[in-house]
């Protein structure tokens, strides 16, 4: 059901709740049917603090188009209260792709874990057409990137030391956030999941983790050398995964969160490309034990300034 929803949000998927069970983290599947359909799914990972253990649902719950979304909301809740009196979870922070009916439960407003805002692009146009969409410099850029000797394909296993290093030279200069590289080892196990990498002379020099799933196509994570910045590599990189994902016959190729404040520079790339602005709710918890809740908020702050 998460898979066959426009602009589908991996993130629920079965297989993103596999991915993270593999690594030791707890995962529940739970889903709402109605008349024997499948009408709501949601992945409840189990986080674990300081203070104790909350469920965290990325970009979900998932609700069928037409469903009675408060209706759907209200079942998966009882049934999410039951598993946390059980596992001793004081609260559920979630994700929903729909309007949220703020009033209707006990919602708190949180740091907002997955990005509230995004960029589309409709791979139904031609790909004439996306290039008229694009901003002049990101069409010049990709132009240059072709006329330089540049190769790109999926990268091998061995490859991965290199593309580590790009991300951590990625982090520093874009002031991101990095999980350990098992991480995205791990990840790159996945059957959705590839990784693309563009070479100069044998140099990878810039690469990009995308995922495929249902009718979206997301730029998860992209990383590029300090050197070699004047060939654009980025550039054709981004347009070689796109015009693979329109070539497999997939509707939406999604950016994956831009923010200006916190990613000025990436955020500006993303905007070249064209493409709609897609907004989220942004993420929110759901309280369980107010006591605990007001703890782990305490928690929380002295740990960020820390």
């Amino acid at each position: 059901m998460v898979g066959s929803q426009n602009l589908s949000q991996f993130l629920q998927s079965w297989q993103w709740g596999a991915f993270q069970e593999s690594l030791h983290n707890q995962v529940y599947h739970l889903g709402v049917m109605d008349d024997h359909e499948l009408v709501a799914s949601v992945n409840l990972i189990v986080k674990k603090t300081a203070a104790g253990k909350y469920f965290y649902s990325p970009r979900g719950p998932i609700i069928k188009n037409g469903a009675d979304q408060t209706k759907v909301v209200n079942l998966l809740i009882k049934d999410i209260k039951e598993l946390a009196k059980k596992d001793k979870v004081k609260f559920w922070r979630w994700e929903p792709t729909f309007a949220l009916p703020v009033n209707h439960w006990p919602l708190q407003k949180t740091i907002d874990l997955q990005p509230p805002y995004t960029l589309v692009l409709a791979l139904q146009q031609s790909e004439a057409e996306l290039l008229k969409a694009m901003h002049q410099k990101t069409r010049y850029n990709i132009r240059l990137a072709e006329k330089k000797d540049i190769t790109i394909a999926v990268m091998k296993v061995e490859e991965w030391p290199a593309i580590w290093q790009l991300f951590k030279q990625t982090k520093t200069r874009d002031n991101f956030s990095l999980h350990d590289q098992s991480y995205y080892q791990t990840m790159l196990q996945q059957p959705m999941l590839h990784c693309l990498v563009a070479k100069y002379k044998e140099e990878i020099i810039a690469a990009n983790i995308i995922c495929h799933y249902g009718d979206t196509a997301t730029y998860v994570h992209g990383a590029s050398a300090n050197q070699a910045r004047n060939l654009m590599a980025p550039y054709l990189l981004q347009w070689q995964a796109i015009k693979q994902a329109k070539a497999q016959g997939l509707a939406y190729y999604d950016f994956f969160g831009i923010d200006e404040q916190k990613w000025p520079g990436v955020t500006r790339f993303k905007q070249g490309w064209g493409g709609q602005l897609v907004s989220y709710t942004g993420t929110w918890d759901l309280i369980f034990s107010p006591i605990y809740y007001t703890l782990y908020k305490q928690l929380r702050k002295i740990r960020r300034l820390v």
